[in-house]
């Protein structure tokens, strides 16, 4: 008798960890990015044998194996493009082991990125990269994307904070790795690959003494133009602030609607700019920025010292893509990098590009790093504004490149930018990634369809020559 998939899971992991049901599937069908493809198999497994034991059933069954954290990803990378089964690890979600002198921990993978600096806190001790989803992303998805977000201007993203992994092969092997390790830097390979090498079950990471002091300050622009120069004149300067964030008349307006927490409505950018350090040197730091801004135009300035009005700005800047939803139905948010001295000329572009395909775009961005995120607002029911929505993404993305950037800061490939991969990496290149690849996953079962074009399959891109 010949034993299905369903029958299978649930034999060896039991009806609590294995979902079959077409109910229980259609939750995992779809991700932030919103496409819908129906799983054959879910399985939330609660430690890393059990989730060991559903790959090596996915290998036997020589079905595809799609991990999944909070589901809060916007490229469609934890979307099972081929059905199969989604590993969703929510249930693996506690800190492991906490070693405060020496500043690192262990923590599984569905542990949410905020709860792990909320957890340590008492010790005086934090965990850097914070995505303004890091209230509802996992840990082990910001590992899979290499994510950022307004601190990674001066702490670095992800793939900076950790320091090894636990991660599942194909056979459903599982194995350890450290950067103290000799020989090649496995870890930073595993680091923004997306779910397409391994399953990761454990995560060492790096953790930072909290600051002494920490002030946030708001200086209002009268357009972006002059904001962005303020940006790059900060580091022109010699200046490395923890955090650079700006966002536009359009995203201000959304936000303290919401949130009132004081942003000027009358300017047409506000940056929000984070010092911290010794108490001692906040003054210093503070009138250094401040002359900066003042030279370049800053219609006020607004210092937040006191921890509750800090975090209120905080929590205004992070929830700007939610308050957007006051302007329209549906938004679509680009995710791309820029060279700094090139924000004044890309922004110019987006809002140009915006007019002509009649759509309103809100702008709110890391500026300190040159990561883009210009929200495109529309109505899914509309067909033309859907359109009009791709055929303008495409358009940032390809004005992004030819400025010198690249198609993805903190977000990753996943499904949506798959095709995209190739503006910036010719057939020798890809092939080279492929064949890592091959290395980890020759059965190519871990998230398939994810990051790589559809032509990079191909045996002749596989098989393409080393350049002379």
């Amino acid at each position: 008798m010949v034993t299905s998939l369903s029958q299978r899971l649930t034999d060896a992991l039991g009806p609590d960890v294995a979902f079959t049901a077409p109910e229980d599937l259609a939750v995992y069908a779809y991700d932030a990015y919103a496409e819908e493809r129906l799983p054959a198999a879910a399985v939330v497994p609660r430690d890393a044998r059990e989730a060991a034991i559903a790959v090596r059933i996915a290998r036997e069954f020589g079905e595809p194996i799609v991990p999944r954290g909070a589901g809060s990803g916007l490229c469609g990378g934890a979307i099972p493009a081929r059905g199969g089964i989604v590993l969703s690890l929510v249930r693996m979600n506690r800190i492991l082991e906490l070693d405060v002198r020496n500043r690192r921990a262990r923590v599984q993978p569905g542990l949410i990125n905020a709860d792990l600096s909320r957890a340590i806190a008492q010790h005086g001790v934090f965990y850097a990269p914070d995505p303004s989803s890091q209230k509802i992303s996992t840990i082990g998805g910001n590992v899979g994307t290499n994510a950022g977000g307004p601190h990674c201007l001066s702490y670095g993203t992800t793939t900076n904070h950790v320091l090894g992994v636990e991660y599942i092969d194909g056979d459903g092997a599982i194995h350890h790795t450290s950067l103290d390790d000799p020989g090649y830097d496995l870890t930073g390979i595993l680091v923004g690959s997306e779910g397409t090498l391994g399953i990761v079950t454990a995560v060492d990471v790096r953790l930072l003494a909290l600051p002494e002091a920490v002030r946030v300050c708001v200086a209002a622009f009268a357009d972006i133009d002059a904001a962005s120069e303020t940006v790059s004149a900060i580091i022109a300067a010699g200046i490395v602030p923890t955090a650079l964030e700006l966002m536009d008349r359009v995203i201000t307006a959304a936000v303290e609607a919401h949130y009132r927490v004081g942003f000027p409505l009358e300017a047409g950018a506000v940056l929000l700019i984070e010092v911290a350090g010794a108490t001692d040197d906040m003054q210093a730091s503070e009138a250094a920025l401040k002359a900066i801004a003042a030279r370049h135009g800053a219609l006020s300035w607004r210092t937040a010292a006191e921890p509750a009005e800090r975090d209120a700005l905080w929590q205004a800047r992070k929830g700007a893509a939610g308050a957007i939803g006051t302007l329209a139905p549906n938004y679509y948010i680009q995710d791309a990098c820029v060279p700094r001295t090139k924000l004044p000329a890309v922004m110019r572009a987006i809002d140009g590009i915006a007019r002509r395909h009649e759509l309103v775009v809100g702008n709110v961005f890391h500026a300190g790093d040159g990561n883009l995120h210009p929200l495109l607002l529309y109505d899914r029911r509309d067909e033309r504004t859907v359109r009009a929505v791709v055929d303008a993404g495409t358009e940032i993305l390809a004005t992004c490149i030819d400025m010198g950037g690249t198609i993805s800061g903190e977000h990753g490939i996943g499904y949506e930018k798959r095709e995209q991969l190739s503006l910036i990496f010719d057939a020798h290149d890809l092939a080279a990634m492929e064949r890592v690849r091959d290395v980890f996953d020759p059965r190519r079962l871990f998230n398939p369809d994810k990051i790589f074009p559809t032509g990079a399959t191909c045996g002749e891109v596989r098989a393409a020559p080393s350049a002379a």
